[in-house]
């Protein structure tokens, strides 16, 4: 007896491991047979891809792709945060290109160039669909929108947008340069102030005092209403347009003592009715939306991304 004392408990041992081993088999079965869950809700399937020079929200079978810019002192992140188009946008299939560029009122030769070239090498290294590409941007983002489409249409890129949509953009540099300059005599509001401080200076280095002439102003905005020019426009005759805008006058007065010809909403009117009569009417969209300027975080201001229905952009853009 005392003898079979160790063979037993080593029997017990091995009869334990065999339950362990056996719990550990089934479970390791039931793991590889059971399947992996799957959204039924989720109609496209979307890969995010982001690197210092952009977001990238590609669907599978694309419908299109949507290339946002940003403000002039935000990124893709921003876009993304304050502009709600992910979801409806992959719902419907198409593929959103949010680009890091930024800090630019207007887009140089060279730099239009080189962010043609930079976005055809993005749609190609991702395998984007060149078939139904749209560009739009907010603020200074929607100056650069128009002047890349512009250069890509001219310059028979192999990125052929199909249209172009701004959100509340200082279109008009010269404009943009005068109105600065009343903002610094009214000397109201600390934000204005310094932002005006800012474009006087900017402007002023770039293209000098307009009082000795406003042919540089011309050369690089995208319309200067003084001299009606639209020269820096002209390729996108045949494409889709949109201009958004809030001319929340009760807002600006309140909290900038700004008047209507103050307004970037005065100069994309008056761009539109410019557009009409050199291309027709039929595919420019003068859009003047009423309180639905809010930031993400809540605070009304009617120059936002919010200002655009996003399902309503996603039909256009699918139409």
């Amino acid at each position: 007896m005392g003898e079979d004392k160790p063979f037993n408990k080593l029997k017990k041992q091995f009869k334990r491991m065999n339950k362990y081993i056996i719990i550990l088999f089934l479970t390791l079965i039931s793991c590889k047979e059971e399947p992996k869950k799957v959204n039924k809700n989720e109609k496209n399937k979307h890969k995010i891809t982001q690197t210092s020079d952009y977001s990238l929200i590609k669907t599978q079978n694309s419908k299109g792709l949507l290339i946002l810019f940003p403000c002039f002192p935000c990124d893709s992140k921003n876009t993304l945060s304050e502009f709600k188009i992910k979801e409806i946008s992959v719902k419907n299939g198409i593929s959103i290109l949010a680009m890091n560029l930024n800090k630019l009122l207007y887009l140089k030769q060279t730099e239009k160039q080189e962010l043609a070239e930079k976005l055809s090498k993005i749609i190609q290294e991702n395998n984007l669909s060149k078939e139904n590409i749209f560009i739009g941007g907010f603020s200074s983002g929607g100056n650069v929108s128009l002047l890349i489409s512009d250069y890509l249409v001219r310059n028979k890129s192999l990125i052929k947008p199909k249209g172009v949509f701004i959100v509340d953009s200082p279109i008009d540099l010269l404009a943009l340069y005068k109105t600065s300059k009343k903002n610094l005599k009214r000397n109201f509001s600390e934000v204005s102030v310094q932002e005006s401080k800012w474009i006087v200076k900017m402007l002023e280095n770039e293209f000098g005092n307009p009082k000795n002439g406003i042919s540089k102003y011309e050369k690089n905005a995208p319309y200067t209403s003084e001299s009606k020019n639209i020269d820096n426009l002209k390729g996108l005759e045949k494409l889709k347009i949109r201009l958004y805008t809030e001319p929340d006058l009760e807002w600006w007065g309140k909290q900038r003592r700004n008047n209507l010809e103050d307004l970037n909403a005065y100069y994309i009117q008056d761009l539109s009715k410019k557009l009409e009569i050199e291309f027709g009417s039929n595919n420019i969209e003068l859009i003047n939306t009423q309180n639905r300027g809010y930031r993400a975080n809540g605070e009304r201001h009617p120059h936002s991304w919010s200002i655009v229905d996003e399902k309503d952009l996603i039909s256009w853009i699918l139409e």
